[in-house]
Formats: structure tokens, C-alpha cells, sequence
């Protein structure tokens, strides 16, 4: 396979990082130029700022790298999960990111992370339940409190255009008793 796959008449490259390895050895041959000047001129310390400066550098490049789709899998073989197009690095800072700025952050708990959780509820209801959250939220709500779910509801309740009344963002504990409920759920 020589890295390109046919997608609907187009051409795309399916090789991700691959497609990018002369940056990535021109940018590890400047940093390894730069941490050895660093070294030769004023010792291991400053080699060391340089090391770290350059790895904070990339890891808040990536944070900002757009997301890139995955082509569909040929109609002949079985559909493969689609990954998200992030390293998985990038996608655990995204997530570590998105929870910390909903506890912090109501407005961002809102506007980010209540949409994910709404769609796993949803998600769930109708996989083990035939419950649509969006189409039948009183039979939502009445299992979910059934089942010890009052905060739940609160918090991702469809019909409300917002979270409780809170002065922050979603409290760790609850937001972790969430997740226990749509997991056991």
C-alpha cells in the first residue's frame, strides 16, 4: 500500500504523522542543535531549560492542531471505530481540560461538557432502556430518580437551558457521581 486510499473519487493521505516527518526531524535536529550551543556555552542547566521549553512548546502546539477525519472505512469491509484524530496525548489534555474548566466554570460546563454527558445519557437510555431522552424525557426522568439519579437529572436534564444554580462550575464529586450513574446506568 503506498499511503493514499481512494475515497469517493478524491485522494487523501492516510498516513497521519508519517506525512509530517521531515518537520518533525528538521524541529528535533534544531532542538538538539540548540540544547548542544545551550550545553557548550553556559552548561547542563540551560541544555535542560531548552530541552523543557522546547517539550512544553510542542505539547501546547498540539493542544491547538485541528482534529483530522478519518476516511470511511470500504463498504466491503466491516466498519472499523472511528478514532478522533488526536495523538492520545493530546486527547487526554483535551478531556483533563474540558473537565477542568467545567468544574471551574459554569458557563463551561454548560457550553462543553453537559452536551457530552447529555449524549452519553442519551446514549445509554437507548441502548438499555429504549428510552430517547430528547423525545421522552418525563420516562427519562422517571427512571433516572428511580435509580438514585436526582443529581443527575439535575445536571443534565434537556429541558433546562442551563445546570443548577451553582457560583462555580460542576463540583469534582459530583461530576464523579454522574459517571457512576451512567455507568451503572
Amino acid at each position: 500500500m503506498t499511503g493514499k486510499s481512494t475515497v469517493t473519487g478524491t485522494s487523501e493521505t492516510a498516513d497521519g504523522w508519517a506525512a509530517a516527518a521531515p518537520e518533525l526531524v528538521i524541529a528535533v535536529i534544531l532542538v538538539v542543535a540548540v540544547t548542544v550551543a545551550a550545553w557548550a556555552f553556559e552548561g547542563p542547566a540551560l541544555a535542560g531549560i531548552v530541552v523543557a521549553s522546547a517539550t512544553l512548546g510542542f505539547l501546547g502546539l498540539l493542544r491547538y492542531l485541528p482534529a483530522t477525519e478519518e476516511p470511511p472505512a470500504p463498504a466491503a469491509a466491516p466498519a472499523a471505530p472511528m478514532g478522533t484524530g488526536y495523538t492520545s496525548i493530546a486527547g487526554l489534555w483535551r478531556t483533563r481540560t474540558l473537565v477542568k474548566n467545567a468544574t471551574d466554570s459554569k458557563e463551561s460546563y454548560d457550553r462543553e461538557l453537559r452536551v457530552a454527558l447529555q449524549d452519553l445519557l442519551a446514549a445509554r437510555l437507548a441502548e438499555r432502556h429504549g428510552i430517547s431522552l430528547f423525545d421522552e424525557p418525563a420516562a427519562a426522568r422517571r427512571l433516572l430518580t428511580s435509580k438514585r439519579g436526582r443529581i443527575t437529572w439535575e445536571w443534565l436534564d434537556p429541558g433546562r437551558s442551563t445546570g443548577p444554580a451553582v457560583s462555580a462550575g460542576i463540583p469534582p464529586r459530583t461530576l464523579a457521581a454522574i459517571l457512576d450513574q451512567l455507568e451503572q446506568l
